[in-house]
């Protein structure tokens, strides 16, 4: 199973793409998206749609995970953030790929064990579990977190049917 995991934002978009085999996650590859926060919001999320088609192209995941928007008190914030999470899911749909959608309380228990886990304990954790040599940046290492939250979700079945084929 090799799952795209996306922290979606409308300046910076993070990504990660990780594997699963003999019951061990592997490291493919993560990076961040970055907008300028003074272009205009349809530029930027334009961009971002391109370079997560060109992602999902050159690495040809098979799932895709999208963490949910966070409820925050700034319903400007969140609605931005909501165009940025439309894109990737448009992006992602257009691939075929099949979206999970997972809170960050479940992303966070999922690979640190705790719910309210902190930003580095994240970071550390992922480091960890995927044997990087240093701490990814924080929107990508929560999009890898991500992926291993969805793989984690996945059935017994669903891991020996990717593992097979």
């Amino acid at each position: 199973m090799r799952v795209l995991g996306i922290d979606p934002g409308t300046v910076v978009t993070g990504w990660g793409i990780v594997t699963f085999n003999d019951r061990q996650f592997y490291h493919i590859a993560n990076g961040c998206i970055r907008t300028k926060s003074q272009s205009p919001l349809p530029e930027r999320l334009g961009s971002i749609f391109a370079a997560l088609s060109h992602i999902i192209q050159e690495h040809r995941p098979n799932q895709a995970s999208v963490e949910e928007v966070f409820i925050s008190r700034n319903v400007q914030s969140a609605l931005k953030l909501g165009h940025a999470r439309g894109v990737a899911i448009a992006a992602i749909n257009q691939a075929g790929l099949p979206v999970h959608e997972y809170s960050a309380l479940q992303v966070k228990k999922s690979v640190v064990g705790y719910g309210r886990a902190e930003k580095g304990q994240v970071q550390e954790m992922v480091r960890l579990l995927l044997s990087l040599p240093k701490i990814a940046p924080e929107d990508a290492s929560d999009a890898l977190a991500a992926a291993m939250c969805h793989i984690n979700h996945a059935s017994p079945m669903t891991l020996a049917k990717e593992h097979r084929q």
